[in-house]
């Protein structure tokens, strides 16, 4: 597996890491067994890079993750966040970017992983009643303790950016980017390069929509969370897996599954962006990782343009309560 640079020190991760939100039960019920299944054959596969959070299964994942590490620092690099809070009894969303907050959060994620420190920790979504700067400066001592190697965001602007590295080193900034998602490319992937920034891509096979099989909404149970997210809703469901169908006829032509041909898509787009798709299965981290070997021409990539342009995806990624958060930029 090659490697590519996930913060501002060089650190080098591999360049497809593994997304651990569906351990948490996210896409489905999953066992322990089953995600240290996925954990050891993402080991024996050569990816390095696990990327977790607080409220992923409200602890469940990084707990699962800390049962398999059983205290060792050096197995995998560790990226989680923290700053998101949810009612227990409603189940609705809040930001907290207060030191105070986060300090306990950091301090419960570390025990639930059985680490000192994480490699890289991410602020999850901003609140708005911190100001950067001050956010900043609560990671930065968070950093010089030891306790985290790295400094990240999730699903901030360009501008927002700018200022945190005004105040000290951002390492990565994690966004959704697919090949149904591509704001990123309207002025972040660019700012993160432009800064040597790493962009971590989340949902690169956009929810499940360029597996072999697509997803079958009437399936999602109660608190699934796509159920009801418009692109997954009628009409724009079937229009959207009508679109697919000539991305995955490509892929085949070229002797490939869709899964990897997206995946080689995102690898291709720049150097310093290192997809993270989730499984909760070994035998889909298989099928991700066949994208990172795939030789990648710009004859295949304007193939892919031409049946999946720019703005092709029915329906907005998110719900309007699931939009609370993200910051917007254009």
């Amino acid at each position: 597996m090659k490697k590519r640079q996930i913060r501002q020190d060089g650190k080098m991760v591999s360049e497809v890491g593994l997304g651990c939100w569906s351990f948490g039960g996210s896409y489905g019920p999953t066992t322990e067994a089953e995600a240290h299944n996925t954990l050891s054959a993402a080991l024996d596969h050569g990816v390095d890079f696990l990327d977790t959070a607080n409220v992923y299964g409200m602890g469940v994942s990084e707990s699962i993750i800390g049962s398999f590490l059983k205290g060792d620092q050096n197995r995998f690099t560790i990226a989680t966040k923290g700053a998101i809070w949810r009612d227990p009894e409603t189940g609705k969303r809040g930001f907290n970017n207060r030191a105070d907050y986060l300090r306990g959060e950091l301090e419960a994620s570390l025990s639930r992983l059985g680490l000192e420190h994480v490699d890289l920790y991410y602020i999850h979504r901003r609140d708005q009643s911190v100001a950067i700067e001050d956010l900043m400066e609560t990671l930065l001592a968070f950093k010089a303790e030891g306790k985290i190697g790295g400094i990240g965001f999730s699903e901030i602007s360009p501008a927002t950016l700018r200022r945190a590295m005004a105040v000290g080193p951002v390492d990565a900034v994690q966004s959704e980017y697919s090949l149904w998602t591509r704001q990123p490319e309207l002025g972040m992937i660019q700012t993160c390069k432009e800064l040597g920034v790493a962009f971590v891509p989340f949902s690169p096979l956009g929810r499940g929509m360029f597996a072999s099989r697509p997803p079958d909404p009437s399936t999602f149970e109660p608190g699934h969370f796509r159920k009801g997210t418009p692109r997954f809703s009628e009409p724009n469901f079937s229009y959207n897996v009508q679109k697919v169908q000539g991305f995955k006829a490509l892929a085949e032509r070229l002797g490939t599954t869709p899964i990897a041909l997206a995946i080689a898509w995102c690898l291709a787009r720049d150097t310093h962006l290192i997809p993270i798709p989730g499984t909760r299965t070994a035998a889909h981290l298989r099928d991700c990782l066949a994208g990172s070997p795939f030789e990648m021409t710009q004859d295949i990539m304007t193939m892919i343009e031409d049946v999946l342009p720019v703005g092709w995806a029915h329906g907005d990624r998110y719900t309007h309560d699931q939009w609370v958060g993200v910051e917007g930029y254009c």
